[in-house]
């Protein structure tokens, strides 16, 4: 596994407690674009995989995870283009932004590095994103818990179809072992931004990290894996500070649309 830096003024603190009363009304234009990010940036890095994934079986699931995070993120793209009111789509939000200009979480857009990191990196998200749209589904802006309730279902299946590819491995043979631990362990500090304070969230984070933990230490238990260590802890993806590696990500999946501008297929 590589290791994965970012760039020097990228933040790092650990995990916070987010606010006691989340406030109510219309999502802030920055959340909703950090839903939409992380669900958008998943589906980049797990496209990937096509016509690559180990099995014929496996290439058709994580083509169909891939396109459920793009459905979501179309949704929520929409709703902040929406909420932004300055004459931008769902597209001029995905291909036409900078980096600095994007609100994932640093976690979905760092390369896999193998199989194992696609499940390591599939699993904590999934596990995160199931209490996440749980929560949203029942928040007090009808928009953002309509689409939260369909994306929850999706999340259940990203969740239980990496969880079982998480202990198929961690409990499989001695390689498949050592691979799927180092895969946890190099992703393990990123989920702790997750989880950050958020004063404009519908949802206070810090109420998603028991479930959280709870889900991720059972699978881990039965995959026979170690959880790591709580220790550094990588920011700043919520405010627009991400590692170099999605700026490759970002020229790969913007290039024809800047092509072409304005464009139509």
């Amino acid at each position: 596994m590589t290791e994965h830096l970012g760039p020097a003024t990228e933040a790092t603190s650990p995990a916070a407690s987010g606010p006691a009363h989340p406030p109510a009304g219309p999502p802030s234009v920055d959340y909703l674009l950090g839903l939409g990010d992380d669900a958008l940036i998943a589906a980049q890095r797990l496209s990937e995989w096509a016509a690559r994934a180990p099995e014929m079986e496996e290439d058709i699931a994580l083509a169909n995870i891939a396109l459920d995070q793009l459905g979501a993120a179309r949704l929520l793209l929409t709703y902040a283009a929406e909420r932004e009111a300055a004459g931008r789509d769902e597209d001029a939000l995905a291909f036409l932004r900078d980096d600095r200009e994007f609100r994932n979480c640093l976690l979905v857009e760092l390369p896999d590095g193998g199989f194992a990191g696609t499940m390591a990196k599939l699993l904590f998200l999934s596990a995160y994103q199931v209490p996440l749209y749980t929560a949203l589904s029942g928040c007090a802006d009808d928009r953002l818990a309509a689409i939260a309730a369909k994306a929850r279902k999706e999340s259940a299946y990203h969740l239980d179809h990496s969880s079982l590819w998480t202990v198929r491995l961690g409990d499989g043979t001695e390689e498949s072992h050592r691979r799927m631990q180092d895969a946890v362990d190099e992703f393990w500090p990123y989920t702790a931004e997750l989880f950050d304070a958020d004063p404009a969230a519908p949802v206070d984070p810090a109420r998603l990290r028991g479930e959280f933990d709870a889900t991720v230490s059972a699978v881990l238990d039965e995959a026979t894996l170690r959880r790591p260590a709580d220790r550094w802890a990588p920011g700043g993806g919520r405010t627009g500070l991400h590692t170099e590696h999605l700026s490759y990500l970002l020229a790969e999946m913007q290039v024809v649309h800047r092509a072409h501008p304005g464009a139509r297929w």
